[in-house]
């Protein structure tokens, strides 16, 4: 999901030049606690004088008029004072809610009785999998472009994998990195080695450099599978990696038979001859609790983390999303997304694993082709991310529009003002909205179409899923705290950040964090609602309405999202300040009209202009993904410092990048030429008409 599942994706940002100062913000919050503190008084005061009088007239009824009667003045009498507390809007918000949380309520209990059931047997992906293939090994499983893969062929790519690795001395326990792209031997891959109870970190294939070092390192890999179009990615860290690590090279298509690298073994020979109908006995084999892979996520610590999947968490995320937005087996999913996420890698693949529908998968987005590929392949059901449905929607009309079988489109993002514009071109008649982080327990989803929202917890019942929004300083995301040390919830309309009880043993309350045991340290939060519990914190600023409706609203700390994956600015700073002769550089993310999350913006100490800016666009793409590098740059003539000597991010930030009231040089990278060029006010203003594309 930092990835997605998981997933904070909001359809809306907040702009931070409207953001109230910290003090009024304080100001605001305690007025309005004193008022609800007031307004619980009265009620219970009014519900402390009402309660003798009410059990005095239950009490009479009851003696003269007889049981029946007593029992309908004791209702009666219930509805008088749940009248005053918690009042009569809770009964209109009940009757209003009540399909909605009946619906999800059933989800969940299916959700928990499927997991449960495969926990009892101690069943793990693999096993599930193999029942699947049992029932229907001849329907197809993965459809791309160039692939038509049955369960059949999946079951026997798997084994081949298992066999191999096997019989190569790999077991339960140990890790083999897999960095490749979109196609049907990524999930046969995984899928076989974690038939004999290897983990696999799916590493994403953006990264380059000192992050794919990180990535390999801090998953502890003692080997990996990479594609042919990685080799050179590979080959520039190979002298840094350790020396126990094995490179395995996968050949595609179009270099089968090519020589690998000297250093590297040829896996597709190994796996011409491996056993393809099961896994050598002998083999270990993973339970229910063991990891299964890794997926990488950005957080303020500037490089990869690798959060834990464990084959219950892959069992509660994917059947999760199948029982709460209804899918059906006999479904034909498309996602256009990285398998090597929590969105199109676990909600959409497990899909097809746990539930035996088809699967269509793409190397690379294509706005135009969304919907094209849709029509052509039958699908019924469709994913994106809020930036993907931005790009189809400003493709020009086609048949194929509403041409296709597509009943239902899942994921997260959709912004609102383009929600209703996206339904209604395409013919969609249901959104299935959902937030989530691929390490948290914090996941809801919208069920009912409510435009814009990104999930709800119930009203009624708030309980049976521990989700929460607590008051926070909205700048750091730190828990404000009462005077007996514990967190308080927001009221309806307040942003807080979002948190997540965590219950241990529970599925879908478990935190299972990192690999790394500080970093998983950093999300939990302590003492909330009593002393001693514990919840998972997001780092999101949410806000409920009335009726338990929740809406993304910000990010706090130092990342943010662009392109639907998380930035970290301080990784961004430390490689650009390293290109540019090491002079103090600040990165942040600024709101760009129609365009969902923030774009990234450096600021350089840069009062002489030594830096050359034609060359920095060029060098920047060479070392950092493309949905981190800054779509905005401007040379600060003077700097600002804290009294603690740290740059000041926020007044930047809220500058933006307008040359009108900006003296510093800007500029923009541009699409056309892959350079950076000046931002001049005409430009400026396309920006701000969303002329100019991102």
């Amino acid at each position: 999901m930092n990835d997605a599942l998981a997933p904070g994706q909001g359809p809306t940002a907040l702009n931070s030049t409207q953001t109230a100062p910290k003090e009024v913000q304080i100001s605001m919050g305690q007025d309005k606690a004193n008022a609800r503190k007031k307004s619980n008084c009265r009620s219970w005061l009014l519900l402390v004088l009402l309660m003798p009088a009410v059990a005095a007239i239950v009490t009479v009824v009851w003696y003269y008029e007889g049981t029946w009667y007593g029992l309908a003045a004791l209702y009666l009498g219930l509805m008088v004072l749940m009248l005053v507390k918690p009042g009569w809007r809770w009964f209109y918000i009940a009757a209003v809610t009540g399909p909605r949380d009946t619906s999800a309520l059933i989800a969940y209990i299916r959700v928990l009785l499927f997991i449960k059931r495969l926990e009892r047997k101690n069943l793990n992906v693999g096993d599930v999998f193999e029942a699947t293939v049992a029932r229907q090994p001849d329907k197809l499983a993965i459809v791309s472009e160039s692939q038509k893969w049955t369960f059949r062929q999946l079951s026997e790519y798997a084994n081949r994998v298992a066999n191999v690795f096997h019989s190569h001395g790999y077991k339960k326990g140990d890790v083999v990195g897999l960095l490749l792209e979109n196609r049907a031997e990524f999930v046969g891959t995984w899928l076989g080695l974690s038939k004999i109870g290897v983990i696999t970190p799916l590493i994403n294939t953006n990264l380059r450099g000192a992050s794919l070092l990180h990535s390999i390192k801090v998953g502890s890999c003692t080997a990996l599978i990479y594609g042919v179009s990685y080799r050179s990615a590979v080959m520039d860290i190979a002298k840094d990696l350790p020396a126990h690590v094995a490179l395995y090279q996968f050949n595609d298509e179009s270099t089968a038979g090519e020589p690998t690298e000297g250093i590297a073994q040829d896996l597709n020979t190994l796996l011409e001859s491996a056993p393809k109908d099961k896994v050598a006995a002998g083999a270990s084999r993973a339970d229910h609790h063991d990891k299964l892979v890794y997926i990488y996520t950005s957080g303020t610590t500037g490089l990869p983390k690798a959060a834990v999947i464990t084959h219950s968490r892959y069992f509660f995320i994917a059947a999760g999303i199948h029982y709460a937005l209804g899918f059906r087996d006999n479904d034909v999913f498309y996602t256009p997304l990285p398998l090597y996420h929590t969105a199109g890698g676990t909600m959409t693949m497990g899909q097809a694993l746990l539930f035996g529908s088809t699967v269509v998968i793409r190397q690379k987005f294509s706005a135009s082709g969304y919907f094209a590929d849709c029509a052509r392949f039958n699908c019924t059901v469709g994913q994106y991310i809020g930036e993907m449905a931005r790009y189809v929607l400003a493709t020009p009309n086609a048949l194929h529009d509403r041409q296709h079988q597509v009943r239902m489109v899942f994921g997260n993002g959709l912004r609102p003002h383009i929600w209703k514009q996206f339904v209604e071109r395409f013919n969609i008649a249901k959104v299935g909205e959902f937030y989530g982080a691929t390490e948290g327990n914090a996941n809801i989803i919208n069920n009912d179409n409510t435009v814009g929202a990104i999930g709800f917890v119930s009203r009624i019942l708030p309980q049976i899923y521990p989700i929460s929004i607590i008051r926070a300083d909205l700048h750091t995301g730190e828990p404000t705290r009462n005077e007996k040390g514990l967190c308080e919830l927001c009221a309806p309309h307040e942003p807080g950040v979002f948190i997540g009880k965590i219950v241990k043993g529970n599925p879908s309350r478990e935190f299972l964090g990192y690999v790394d045991p500080k970093a998983s340290s950093k999300k939990v939060v302590y003492d909330v609602f009593c002393k001693g519990d514990k919840a998972f914190i997001s780092g999101d600023l949410l806000v409920a309405d009335e009726y338990g409706y929740l809406y993304f609203k910000d990010r706090t700390g130092d990342t943010f999202r662009w392109k639907g994956e998380n930035v970290s600015t301080s990784e961004v700073e430390a490689v650009l300040s390293n290109l540019v002769n090491y002079k103090d550089t600040i990165v942040y993310g600024v709101f760009v009209p129609q365009t969902e999350g923030r774009a990234g913006m450096a600021a350089i100490y840069d009062p002489n202009r030594e830096v050359d800016v034609s060359h920095l666009g060029a060098a920047l793409a060479s070392v950092v993904p493309s949905y981190a590098r800054p779509q905005f740059l401007r040379f600060l003539r003077r700097i600002d410092l804290t009294g603690t000597f740290k740059l000041r991010k926020v007044e930047l930030q809220q500058q933006g990048y307008n040359p009108a009231t900006i003296e510093d040089e800007l500029f923009f990278y541009s699409q056309d030429n892959g350079c950076y060029v000046p931002l001049t006010q005409p430009i400026y203003d396309q920006i701000q008409r969303a002329e100019l594309r991102f």
